[in-house]
């Protein structure tokens, strides 16, 4: 797979490249502070992800050594009203953390710097953080008398446990790169020189893996935070049927056999 596409917002770029999509945040003046442009071009690249062929994983990054500060809150205060809080949120800022969760291919998020508040948030609806030495993450939402309004509070749970969770909810630290690693927040830490590569590696590893049965696996594991243990078997056994009659499946077990590695159609 060759580059197929690149689309550029005023502070958002997405490019498609050999099976990767990367989705950029491009405002570090703001250490990437998103505004409401940049929310509608994000939950843009995401929807266009999960539908376009070509694209087999996303990669979430921020420039300029910082991944996100959160929302920016001089272009949050023209909004004044009750209802258009509520709408901003539900229609705009929230449609990100929906598209996160409804794709149903490999999100992964490369976080250099600070991931604050929402930005911290839109990290943890990644399905796997890979982070630099110098990372730091704070919902800090508490420090401004508000709550976690981009789905710090469903999604840290689950990561950390609701203890811990409600520890740093409450409090608004900060936590550094080490004890992300230490309470599950990311999964690796690299030199900020080497993180990129690092993103890149896996996401590669990701794209050349057979898609159907990757997309497959992403929806057993998150749907078996809803379901009982037999419904979760039930639905092993109809993801495992369509993945065995795909070509890719005969393709991986032939490769197997002959000992040489797969290419994988998507079919």
């Amino acid at each position: 797979m060759a580059a197929v596409a690149q689309e550029r917002f005023s502070e958002l770029t997405y490019s498609v490249t050999d099976g990767i999509g990367t989705i950029t945040l491009n405002r570090p003046s703001r250490k990437n502070a998103f505004t409401l442009e940049m929310v509608d071009a994000w939950a843009t690249a995401l929807r266009s992800a999960r539908t376009d062929p070509e694209v087999r994983v996303v990669l979430v990054t921020g420039s300029s050594g910082s991944f996100c500060a959160g929302v920016d809150l001089e272009d949050f205060s023209q909004v004044t009203t009750t209802l258009g809080r509520f709408e901003v949120l539900q229609d705009r800022v929230h449609r990100v953390a929906a598209a996160s969760l409804e794709l149903d291919k490999p999100l992964v998020a490369a976080i250099d710097g600070v991931a604050v508040g929402a930005g911290m948030d839109m990290a943890l609806a990644c399905d796997i953080r890979l982070a630099s030495t110098r990372a730091r993450f704070c919902e800090s939402y508490i420090r401004v008398g508000l709550l976690p309004g981009d789905g710090g509070a469903h999604l840290l749970p689950r990561i950390v446990g609701q203890a811990r969770a409600l520890e740093l909810l409450w409090t608004g630290r900060w936590v550094d790169a080490t004890e992300a690693l230490e309470l599950g927040i990311v999964t690796s830490l690299h030199e900020p020189d080497a993180l990129a590569d690092a993103a890149g590696a896996l996401c590669r590893r990701l794209a050349d893996a057979p898609p159907v049965a990757v997309r497959a696996i992403k929806r057993l594991v998150r749907n078996g935070e809803r379901v009982d243990f037999a419904t979760s078997l039930d639905m092993v056994a109809a993801e495992q049927a369509v993945v065995q009659s795909t070509e890719d499946s005969t393709e991986a077990m032939a490769a197997f056999r002959e000992g040489r590695r797969p290419s994988f159609s998507g079919k």
